[in-house]
């Protein structure tokens, strides 16, 4: 089993980078791209998708990185959609478990005043979930 890279991650936001990014960008090189594509790729996917008001971007880029993991990229059939969104749905079920939510604007208690969980605790859990569901056999 890897070992984890939930602060890996955490230390990217920390240096600036989104959620979605820190979370895609730590594991650029388990799904062989080059880190400042994968940055440039998930720049719009911060802030919950929308400066607070849509899906986590934590999450949002550990499902990502199920599409770079999973996909056929086969262009005439596409055959690996299924296969993917599975492996999503099993990353945003888990993180809803943990958290309650998996919009930004939930987690962050932007309406109920009640914080469910912070943006570093958010990227921990979806590179938890990213590493059990998507990499345990590396």
């Amino acid at each position: 089993m890897m070992e984890s890279r939930g602060t890996l991650a955490v230390e990217k936001r920390a240096k600036g980078y989104n959620c979605a990014q820190a979370v895609v960008c730590t594991y650029c090189d388990l799904v062989g791209m080059d880190e400042q594509t994968l940055f440039r790729l998930t720049e719009g996917l911060g802030g919950g998708m929308g400066t607070g008001t849509g899906t986590c971007g934590a999450v949002v880029g550990a499902c990502i990185l199920a599409g770079l993991v999973n996909s056929s990229g086969n262009l005439q059939a596409p055959d690996s959609k299924a296969a993917t969104a599975k492996l999503s749905r099993g990353i945003m079920c888990r993180f809803q478990q943990r958290s309650g939510a998996v919009t930004c604007k939930e987690l962050k208690g932007i309406e109920t005043g009640k914080m469910l969980r912070s943006c570093p605790d958010c990227i921990r859990d979806a590179a938890e979930f990213a590493e059990e569901i998507l990499f345990q056999k590396q």
